[in-house]
């Protein structure tokens, strides 16, 4: 397999694929501590919403339930891992990132020495699988 290509802020070029394969690709290639957050991210999200879909674009990993659309994606910075629910104002509580151009889009970006509120993001997760999701197809 060829070295992975790393982007700004170290975040993994990896083609655009639907499957689990490219995600874990993905997340196989975020460097440093960052890779281990990715795998709990995605086991997190894989046990809280069984049924999810996934695959990579824009150099993303991106969750999604069939028929609903892309709830959620992951993006590596260079200090911090931003996660990204896509229609996180919709979220109780909503997720603390946020401006006026993102519109329902929400995340929270975590840090080397944040600890992962796993009970938080699971109830997030929980939630935001259950609502229609963003579908760039669709305007």
């Amino acid at each position: 397999m060829p070295e992975v290509v790393l982007l700004s802020g170290g975040n993994p070029q990896i083609a655009k694929a639907d499957g689990d394969a490219p995600v874990q690709a993905y997340i196989a290639a975020m460097p440093g501590w960052k890779s281990d957050l990715g795998a709990r991210l995605d086991a997190l999200i894989v046990r809280t919403a069984p049924d999810v879909r996934k695959a990579v674009r824009w150099n993303s990993p991106f969750y999604g339930m069939e028929g609903k659309g892309w709830f959620l994606s992951f993006h590596v910075l260079t200090r911090y891992v931003k996660v990204t629910f896509f229609e996180g104002t919709s979220l109780d509580p909503i997720p603390p990132g946020g401006t006026e151009r993102s519109k329902n889009a929400r995340w929270i970006d975590i840090h080397e020495t944040d600890p992962l509120d796993e009970a938080r993001m699971a109830d997030w997760i929980r939630q935001a699988a259950a609502l229609p999701g963003w579908d760039p197809g669709r305007r």
